[in-house]
């Protein structure tokens, strides 16, 4: 890794691999602008350098995106979109968390605006909950990506619009609760004591209370946030509800919350972190999910989501660019490396659907490392 002086960081710079402040803590990932409040908080806890593997890149967005990033097919506008979104939606945190009179209106527009994006561009929005726009956004972004995942699995569940809509209010705000806890436990680095997990365990219920009392919404849409963590074994909270007990819109949040929980997690979105966060899921065993919305979350997502690096039988590697629904183990790819271990880009780069491809299938999910080690670059 390189080491580059704090000293030589300016506002707005964005670097083509991930940049870390010790070799394992992350800064910001590839590609994202590194921000003036980044180089404070350097300054202030005396950190002389940051390391990466990169080079610095242009203020545009670079072609060369990040793995968790699908093929866009050479339209930016949604990531664009999503990215103002992330911006909007973090002034109104940021309002709840300093006490301000939070908009209601402009959670509406928000939601109305995400509605008509996955209208639009479904395949390009649901490719968003893969990437990440830097630390200070993690509770906005995992906020959007619960519903632009929530509202997926609820039209696929065939849920009323009226629901859905109440759906999708509570799994934006489902943990806006977090903004009223100290600081210091959300950015504690190890492990939680009893005493302050007991105190991370009440975000539900000051999530209830800020949706029904400060922003008005109904009673209905609090008790589904405030469910969110409840388990089907009945080992969840605040009120260990079991099965069927927990409210049905709670059990599709549980779930597109755990999702978005597995990707945060990680300090690097790498090209396999869709398919193992999928995997940890499927793994559950009926102790915290719903079975059945697990199924259709499976069919809605992919057992490789959109950006999952994959190998296929004829040993040619490629990028996941589109899941079918009714056949989650043969998408869409993007090849990126011939069998012969060539690496093809632009034109050379074909789009392959296995569903018609019936000679080729996927072999396993592999990393970014492993495309290194195998190309030629002929």
């Amino acid at each position: 890794m390189k080491k580059i002086k704090v000293d030589d960081l300016k506002s707005g710079m964005r670097f083509s691999a991930p940049v870390y402040l010790d070799g394992e803590n992350l800064l910001v990932p590839e590609n994202i602008e590194i921000k003036e409040k980044d180089i404070k908080r350097l300054i202030r806890w005396n950190i002389e350098y940051v390391e990466t593997e990169g080079n610095p890149v242009s203020a545009e967005l670079s072609e060369e995106k990040n793995d968790g990033l699908a093929d866009f097919k050479g339209d930016k506008s949604v990531l664009k979109t999503y990215t103002k979104i992330v911006n909007r939606l973090d002034v109104v945190f940021k309002d709840i968390k300093g006490y301000s009179k939070a908009d209601k209106v402009e959670i509406d527009n928000i939601i109305t605006d995400v509605f008509s994006l996955l209208r639009d561009k479904p395949e390009e929005l649901k490719s968003m909950t893969m990437i990440s726009l830097g630390m200070e956004f993690d509770l906005v972004q995992s906020s959007l990506n619960c519903m632009i995942v929530s509202i997926i699995l609820g039209r696929q569940l065939k849920i009323i619009n009226s629901r859905l809509i109440s759906l999708a209010v509570a799994a934006l705000l489902h943990d806006i609760g977090m903004t009223k806890l100290p600081e210091v436990l959300l950015e504690k680095k190890s492990d939680l004591t009893d005493d302050e997990l007991k105190v991370i365990h009440l975000h539900p219920l000051y999530t209830y209370k800020l949706i029904t009392k400060s922003l008005k919404y109904k009673d209905e849409i609090g008790r589904i946030a405030l469910h969110h963590h409840e388990r089907w074994d009945g080992r969840g909270y605040p009120d260990k509800l079991s099965g069927k007990e927990i409210p049905f819109s709670s059990r599709i949040i549980s779930v597109a919350d755990a999702y978005g929980a597995m990707l945060k997690d990680r300090p690097y979105r790498g090209s396999m972190i869709g398919y193992k966060a999928m995997r940890e899921i499927l793994n559950d065993n009926s102790r915290r999910f719903d079975s059945g919305i697990l199924k259709v979350f499976i069919k809605s997502m992919g057992i490789y989501p959109l950006g999952s690096l994959v190998i296929l039988n004829d040993s040619s590697i490629a990028r996941v660019s589109l899941v079918h629904n009714d056949a989650p183990l043969r998408p869409t790819l993007q090849i990126l490396m011939s069998p012969a271990g060539r690496i093809l880009k632009g034109d050379s780069a074909k789009f392959t659907d296995l569903i018609s491809e019936k000679d080729l299938f996927i072999v396993r999910a592999i990393s970014r490392d492993e495309i290194k080690t195998r190309g030629t670059g002929k």
